[in-house]
């Protein structure tokens, strides 16, 4: 059961991801468009997925607001390395394909590919007791 939950809530923080991006091409289309969209998708994704990684996924109450904090800290640290992951898919995808749409389609396999490998991380360093 906690790995439909997983795979739901990570299917809900890519969708919320390219989302933003989405909404981010619409508002600025200029100089380095795709990593200033990139990066507003990350933040929103990261959070929507914090928060459900911590309730429903490994049953975390936080003991205090700093403890909270710590936790979110951790969990950002560990999503450093499969966001190069999902950024490299995506700017790939952008570089090798001419359809406009590319860069979500490598976003979409680059956060999958992550997501798996932030689970093990997550579980091992994030929330471990």
């Amino acid at each position: 059961m906690i790995a439909l939950r997983y795979i739901l809530f990570a299917v809900l923080s890519t969708a919320l991801n390219i989302f933003f991006q989405y909404l981010s091409f619409m508002l600025y289309g200029g100089f380095l468009s795709l990593y200033v969209a990139m990066f507003i998708g990350t933040v929103a994704g990261l959070v929507l997925k914090y928060i459900l990684d911590k309730k429903y996924i490994f049953f975390h109450t936080p003991k205090s607001k700093r403890d909270d904090g710590r936790k979110f800290f951790l969990y950002s640290l560990m999503g450093l390395f499969t966001t190069f992951i999902f950024w490299g898919f995506e700017i790939g995808f952008d570089a090798l394909f001419v359809n406009e749409n590319a860069k979500y389609v490598g976003a979409v396999i680059g956060l999958s590919i992550g997501y798996v490998v932030k689970y093990f991380l997550d579980k091992k360093f994030v929330f471990k007791d």
